[in-house]
């Protein structure tokens, strides 16, 4: 299959786009390189345009023969989303509702799309399966949701086949040290704490310690990028078949806490790293952990590299290698 991969030139979306050239498939980069790397795009053509340019991205699809897409475009920070609520319904949702239309002219039906666990907000049960309910708390959460609803009319009304893939929190690296996390400025906290362990940041914020968590810090699921990447490969072949539109987590259903983070790089760099205590951050629920039996189920899907210890290793070796490369940015 052509894949048009969108954001591919980005974290996930360079992972993704190796993961399908491995599978056989022909990615095809669709990126405006605002928050993505050239170098990152590895394995196939890369057209540089964007997603508010409705016409960009028709001529995409025709010009490459795409059968099926992948939508990872977008803005990614949560405490961003919650003082711009406009840039983040503008560069989640409003794209994607370009991108849909663009597809439905050209008749391409098929569409993997990234979406989160910030949709289900504050879970009323751990680990979330998905069907509890979407309560979004920031405009991050909410604009993907947004989504996710657009997608659900489009299968009704336009024969779309559409799989949401709710991520929990994506980390480590490439383990070949081909391609791994550069986000300027970085907001993620595993590369913030291997930086900050290898001398380029400041000691690292700890945001909360007085959660209803074992040690007091925030929970998530973490899942190793190369695993997001093979389930991008499931879900394009899922669609392919004919499979109806669903939603599934991807997740490990084992939570790890900020202060577990910083223990396992300790571990890594064999040192103490420095950090700070901080008051809780608005629009941070306590933890967010996957159910992820759907996935196995409807995709054969599992995590099998997401192991805190095996993510924070590959993200180290990936940053040492940036920084010798000199592709680390501040």
């Amino acid at each position: 299959m052509k894949i048009l991969v969108c954001g591919g030139a980005g974290f996930i979306g360079s992972h993704v786009s190796k993961a399908i050239a491995v599978a056989g498939h022909q990615p095809v980069v669709f990126d405006n390189l605002s928050a993505g790397h050239e170098w990152a795009v590895q394995w196939g053509p890369l057209v540089k345009g964007d997603l508010g340019d409705p016409q960009a991205i028709e001529s995409a699809l025709r010009q490459h023969s795409i059968e099926a897409v992948v939508q990872l475009a977008g803005s990614i920070n949560v405490g961003e989303s919650m003082t711009n609520p406009g840039k983040y319904f503008r560069n989640n949702f409003s794209i994607s509702t370009n991108l849909l239309e663009a597809m439905d002219a050209v008749g391409v039906r098929n569409i993997v799309f990234s979406s989160t666990a910030a949709v289900y907000g504050i879970p009323d049960a751990s680990p979330i399966p998905e069907d509890a309910p979407k309560r979004p708390i920031n405009p991050y959460g909410e604009a993907k949701y947004f989504v996710e609803r657009l997608l659900d009319w489009y299968t009704r009304s336009r024969g779309f086949h559409c799989l949401a893939l709710r991520y929990f929190n994506a980390a480590g690296a490439d383990p070949s040290g081909q391609i791994g996390e550069m986000h300027t400025p970085e907001t993620h906290l595993i590369p913030l704490v291997i930086y900050g362990a290898l001398g380029k940041r400041p000691p690292v914020k700890v945001f909360g310690t007085d959660y209803p968590t074992p040690d007091g810090t925030a929970v998530r699921d973490y899942i190793h990028v190369t695993d997001l990447g093979h389930a991008h490969v499931a879900g394009l072949n899922y669609l392919a078949a004919g499979n109806p539109s669903t939603a599934v987590n991807l997740g490990t259903g084992t939570g790890v806490s900020v202060l577990e983070v910083l223990k396992a790089a300790e571990k890594a760099a064999g040192k103490p790293i420095p950090h700070e205590l901080f008051s809780r951050r608005e629009g941070d629920p306590p933890a967010l952990v996957a159910k992820s039996d759907l996935a196995q189920q409807v995709l054969g899907w599992t995590a099998k590299h997401s192991g805190i210890d095996e993510i924070v290793r590959d993200a180290w070796v990936w940053s040492e290698k940036a920084l010798r490369d000199g592709r680390y940015q501040e």
